[in-house]
């Protein structure tokens, strides 16, 4: 990869880490479950929880 494109690799991954804390904190405040894919099989956790 060129260094323009760490960069923006990296401008990327920032922007996935904060978008998954903002989710985190959303789904602990309302009190949601959050549904995610685990193997291919669907799996239920309670924010709270991580």
């Amino acid at each position: 990869m060129t260094k323009k494109n760490n960069s923006i690799r990296e401008k990327i991954l920032l922007g996935l880490e904060l978008t998954h804390t903002k989710l985190i904190r959303t789904k602990k405040e309302r009190n949601f479950v959050l549904v995610v894919s685990d193997e291919g099989k669907v799996v239920r956790v309670n924010p709270k929880n991580l």
